[in-house]
């Protein structure tokens, strides 16, 4: 059931205009064409991706997880392809207080069976310490492996951050991509979802109709109190460990800064 056309003068303020279905759906299919177009476009981009060239990673590079160090091969779990997710650290911060734009990604990549049945393994590497690590991720109640890479050099230590791809061939490893920035939002599902959604994601660099709400700083909502609000206060902290068992609001809040 439709409800009955008004005038779009006559809407309130910020929303969009009321039309009948067949309005709607002309408007929709115009757009289509642009989302149609964009699609091709990211086709082309994955092709590009796949003609890269690779950077041969050390074969005797170990990380640190919990069973000790092992070989970075190791990661591949016998599996030809490995991505990973390099998440910052700070030394010493509380749990709550660390990346919370890290936190974001890592939540969204909690399991990994869909990677795993076309052939690919995933795992968390970060520049903490393990004692440290392993604490925090079991605080979050993560699964899927993690590792230290402390003093390890570049590709597989090194910036954080980021999303990168590796190929296995045989005992050889090589790095093949690698992104950071809005590179990751393809491991955030949320984000997606948001930029369907009439307000978007609510953030100061969107484009939005005239009468929306204002937006505010990027990835805003990423940090939240007790009660579930939006903030970047003593009290705040990654959205999701909300959710931990026994969380409750604190002042000992780790380093942290806002997304650029």
């Amino acid at each position: 059931m439709t409800t009955t056309p008004r005038n779009p003068a006559t809407a309130a303020s910020g929303r969009p205009p009321v039309v009948d279905l067949a309005t709607w759906q002309a408007a929709r299919d115009e757009l289509l064409v642009r989302e149609k177009a964009h699609t091709h476009q990211g086709d082309a981009l994955a092709a590009a991706r796949r003609r890269l060239p690779m950077v041969e990673v050390d074969g005797t590079v170990e990380v640190v997880g919990p069973d000790g160090p092992v070989p970075f091969p190791d990661l591949f779990q016998g599996r030809e392809e490995l991505v990973v997710y390099q998440h910052m650290w700070y030394d010493g911060a509380p749990h709550q207080g660390q990346c919370e734009g890290c936190t974001n990604a890592a939540w969204h990549l909690r399991d990994a069976v869909y990677l795993n049945a076309r052939g690919v393994s995933f795992a968390v590497l970060t520049t903490g310490r393990w004692d440290e690590v392993a604490s925090y991720v079991a605080f979050m109640g993560y699964t899927q492996p993690w590792y230290s890479v402390r003093d390890v050099d570049p590709p597989v230590g090194g910036g954080m951050g980021h999303l990168s791809c590796f190929l296995r061939d045989g005992d050889r490893t090589f790095l093949t991509y690698s992104t950071t920035g809005r590179g990751n939002e393809p491991a955030n599902g949320s984000f997606g979802l948001l930029d369907m959604t009439p307000r978007g994601r609510g953030e100061a660099w969107e484009d939005v109709p005239e009468g929306w709400p204002e937006g505010r700083h990027a990835c805003w909502y990423w940090r939240s109190d007790a009660d579930g609000n939006a903030t970047w206060g003593p009290t705040s902290r990654p959205v999701p460990q909300w959710t931990r068992p026994g969380a409750t609001p604190v002042e000992t809040l780790g380093r942290h800064g806002h997304p650029s």
